[in-house]
């Protein structure tokens, strides 16, 4: 049963958000042999916490506006040099310089309790070479030509979640989709992949959910990193003396003692929660998107051919939600100018992806979900540049899978509570719910 992230009051987001800047702040003046008085940073104000602001499913119209009228900005955290990058072009232009913004995890160490030990791995905390030579081992498995051979088994996933579903509903039809469909499916899947045993599923569901949530800070979301890293460095152990057909033992055979085992744990952390959490998030997400406006439900249902409609569906709805709300902070290698605005060297740079992927510079009413709209540029609900999700086609293949076969399933699928009494994940990276209660009659 997946564990439902902890509500919190704002007042404590703030505290810990503020927590790990003002010792991101410290560890610079330190080295610069300065000092600061901490009562600067006491209280993070309610503007910084802008880019994980929404209301239902859409960002808030204060971003939107900020994007439109600065789409590069200062955020208003006192003396440390934060800027949010709401454009869509300058986000690319960010995410897509590797040169003169880099990833180091090393820039967050001594941050908020945060030490060389949580060091995360895999390819979201780290620069070229390691990242090239990283990336290499595991792009082969995430080519189309390899990613067909799963075909058959997600939907034979898919298939069985959905007689999960329908045993788990009550005599009213009633049960939670997130719980046995929206979860599994993605875990299930990426088990597979990895050579993971599924009967672990739980435990990286609560771990993923916790690495993501802001309002239990910094320190508690590198907590949840340690912990799901500590189970798979037994499940590399065990690859190392019986490799499998997974993914790990797949690289284990091909590369051998060329890569580690903390570099192995790594991969497979990332690949494992960043392909269940986000995917999961979609599946839900997108289900509430059909039944709000069941014409896409239809559309879908009724088609000749529904694959065809879920590409264009599927492609949209990634634009849309963009549920990995904002990339991976970037620290700024040397003084730049993006957007017109002066960025120097250390300076944090946070790009909100969710801002960018509605900017009025692509199209006609982006703030609408139209899966008729001609596509325009690549939406950044993946990332871009060097640090694009390795795993999104596979996250692609389960969605459009997914959707065509839930609503063929249960025609007459409908929400089970009015969408107000929906409870949003509040101040998380990944946007979602984490419960959606429907009626399959």
């Amino acid at each position: 049963m997946p564990i439902a992230t902890p509500i919190r009051t704002v007042r404590t987001a703030r505290t810990s958000i503020a927590g790990w800047l003002t010792r991101r702040y410290l560890s610079r003046l330190r080295r610069k042999g300065t000092t600061l008085d901490l009562n600067a940073l006491s209280k993070l104000p309610e503007p910084a916490l802008l880019p994980l602001r929404r209301n239902g499913l859409d960002p808030v119209p204060e971003i939107g506006a900020l994007r439109d009228r600065e789409p590069v900005s200062r955020l208003p955290v006192p003396a440390v040099p934060v800027w949010l990058v709401t454009g869509y072009d300058e986000a690319k232009e960010v995410l897509g310089d590797a040169r003169a913004f880099s990833n180091d995890f090393a820039h967050l160490v001594g941050t908020n309790g945060v030490a060389e030990h949580h060091e995360p791995g895999g390819l979201g905390f780290a620069d070229p070479p390691d990242h090239t030579r990283l990336r290499r081992l595991l792009t082969p498995e995430f080519t189309m030509r390899r990613l067909n051979r799963l075909t058959p088994l997600i939907h034979s996933i898919i298939e069985e979640r959905l007689d999960a579903l329908e045993a788990a509903a009550d005599a009213d039809g009633r049960v939670d989709l997130v719980e046995h469909f929206a979860l599994p499916v993605p875990a299930l899947v990426i088990c597979e992949l990895l050579g993971v045993p599924y009967e672990e599923r739980d435990a990286f569901q609560q771990f993923s959910v916790a690495r993501f949530d802001v309002l239990g800070g910094l320190g508690a979301s590198f907590g949840a990193i340690s912990q799901s890293r500590e189970y798979l460095r037994g499940v590399i152990e065990q690859q190392r003396r019986e490799p499998g057909d997974g993914l790990l033992g797949m690289i284990i055979r091909e590369h051998g003692d060329a890569v580690t085992d903390e570099e192995l744990t790594g991969l497979a952390d990332g690949v494992l929660t960043g392909g269940l959490e986000t995917t999961a998030s979609m599946l839900a997400l997108g289900t509430l998107v059909m039944l709000q406006d069941r014409t896409h439900f239809t559309a879908i249902r009724e088609a000749e051919d529904p694959g065809a409609v879920a590409t264009p569906f599927v492609d949209e709805l990634l634009r849309h939600l963009t549920v990995v709300q904002t990339a991976f902070p970037r620290f700024a290698r040397e003084d730049t100018v993006i957007g017109g605005q002066a960025i120097s060297a250390g300076d944090i740079v946070i790009v909100s992806l969710s801002a960018a992927d509605r900017d009025k510079r692509l199209g006609p009413e982006m703030d609408a979900f139209d899966p008729s709209r001609p596509p325009a540029s690549s939406h950044l609900a993946f990332g871009y540049g060097i640090h694009r999700c390795v795993g999104a086609e596979l996250g692609r293949m389960e969605l459009r899978a997914a959707f065509p076969l839930l609503v063929e399933r249960f025609p007459a699928l409908r929400l089970a509570v009015e969408p107000q009494e929906l409870e949003f994940r509040k101040l998380s990276i990944v946007y979602g719910v984490d419960s959606l209660p429907v009626r399959l009659k």
